[in-house]
């Protein structure tokens, strides 16, 4: 067992070391965009499915309660708190336009919408993320694999170099953070 849990333990500092080297570009050109869009008046719109559910909840905690410093809101939403709207669009129209719905409903100009997906393959994030386009929201892409459609969909996609669903899923919220970090620095 002890092996086991170095094992794991390297495997998710190398995906890590991975970043560091070869996606800092894309965390950029992310931060810039939502503290963009903050400062225009927009709200940064995250969604994904299971983990990635989780992940777009807690990013959008942190923004709107704080990370690190005692401040104003800063206005995020997460698409998948609302069980009466998942439910009531899947039943009626299908899971597939969970989150294009909500955006079509929620997304103003100046917003960014964010979607989340280890595989890239998600249809209903590509859906959101289309419809974000379509309305002409800013659109990001956090994967990982080979990015699946969501790679080419979005304005800035960062793909985290595993296909281990578990150590995407914590690139993804290590990423989240460092957004965090820096979104609240430059903006309070």
């Amino acid at each position: 067992m002890r092996d086991k849990i170095k094992e794991l333990l390297l495997e998710s500092i190398q995906v890590k070391e991975d970043l560091l080297h070869t996606r800092i570009g894309p965390i950029i050109e992310i931060t810039n965009l939502i503290i963009e869009c903050i400062k225009k008046g927009g709200k940064v719109i995250l969604f994904g499915n299971g983990g990635s559910a989780s992940d777009s909840q807690h990013i959008a905690a942190e923004f709107v309660g704080k990370f690190e410093k005692d401040r104003n809101a800063l206005p995020a939403i997460a698409l998948t708190t609302n069980t009466a709207i998942l439910t009531s669009l899947s039943n009626d129209y299908g899971y597939e336009i969970v989150f294009s719905r909500q955006i079509e409903g929620l997304g103003q100009k100046n917003d960014i919408a964010v979607g989340i997906s280890t595989s890239g393959k998600a249809r209903n994030v590509a859906a959101g993320i289309k419809q974000a386009k379509k309305m002409g929201l800013k659109t990001v892409a956090l994967t990982g694999g080979d990015g699946g459609e969501l790679v080419k969909l979005a304005d800035v996609s960062l793909m985290v170099p595993s296909s281990v669903t578990a150590r995407i899923q914590e690139a993804h919220i290590t990423i989240g953070h460092i957004i965090c970090e820096l979104v609240e620095q430059a903006l309070c």
